[in-house]
């Protein structure tokens, strides 16, 4: 049954029989049509036993739920609804409390999954190297590999990408794990001791920067962050700072709030 916990009305939806490894943080901002491609993705090809927590950041219809209920029932299926809207670090780090699994996966709603196999990247985590969060390559929906890993932000690596427009990658690899500075936060793998380590995306950064962020800190404490062509995923790009006024202003602040951070 549905449980209110401070203002938020949580719901599950599953058996307790397996006990999953991998928890999923999904966000939805009235994202229904992506979020059930993403849960359909998972439901028809994940490698290992996982939990999806899915968050409701605004109202929206939730019909599309219904046709999870006796699918998620091999693999639990968490509902946070929030009371007010909250930003991706908030959102993120409210689904941690909810989830004991040793694998905390922070994936966006414009995720696309073909045959997902999270085992290469686990395997990076508990290989005692501390590598404490990886990601996949990640593709645009027309195939084009993606710049997901990248070098910590500056002015002149800002102005570069904002101005003239330079969106190169800026790793080259192949086949094999590369570390790295940051990962865009559509889809990252964290060990959970590491992400409790640093409490924490940080929620000052309401949207924007908060995966440079974490992921500068998680290396200033002595981690390795990195990236695994070896599994990939699509990104069906949103883009939002790029139509909207408010999401600009967000992307500006927290890009000032990064770069006067140390």
């Amino acid at each position: 049954m549905p449980e209110h916990s401070r203002g938020t009305l949580r719901q599950r939806m599953g058996s307790d029989d397996i006990q999953p490894l991998v928890s999923l943080s999904v966000v939805s901002h009235g994202q229904g049509p992506l979020v059930t491609t993403l849960l359909q993705n998972l439901l028809s090809g994940l490698d290992v036993p996982f939990e999806v927590i899915l968050t409701l950041n605004l109202p929206e219809d939730e019909g599309f739920i219904e046709r999870f209920v006796e699918p998620f029932k091999k693999f639990p299926l968490h509902i946070i609804r929030n009371s007010v809207p909250r930003g991706f670090g908030a959102n993120h780090n409210a689904a941690f409390r909810h989830t004991s699994c040793p694998y905390f996966v922070v994936v966006n709603p414009d995720i696309q999954i073909g045959e997902l196999r999270l085992g290469p990247l686990l395997e990076n985590l508990r290989d005692k190297q501390r590598v404490a969060a990886c990601g996949p390559a990640v593709h645009s929906t027309a195939g084009q590999l993606e710049d997901n890993a990248r070098r910590f932000p500056s002015v002149a690596r800002l102005m570069r990408r904002v101005v003239l427009r330079r969106r190169g990658r800026d790793y080259q690899w192949t086949d094999a794990p590369i570390d790295v500075d940051w990962l865009a936060g559509m889809f990252v793998v964290f060990q959970r001791p590491a992400f409790q380590a640093v409490g924490g995306f940080d929620e000052r950064y309401f949207l924007y920067f908060e995966d440079a962020d974490i992921c500068r800190r998680l290396t200033q404490a002595g981690w390795r962050v990195q990236l695994d062509p070896r599994t990939s995923v699509i990104h069906n790009a949103q883009r939002a700072s790029h139509k909207s006024l408010r999401h600009f202003r967000w992307h500006l602040r927290s890009a000032i709030r990064f770069l006067l951070t140390r």
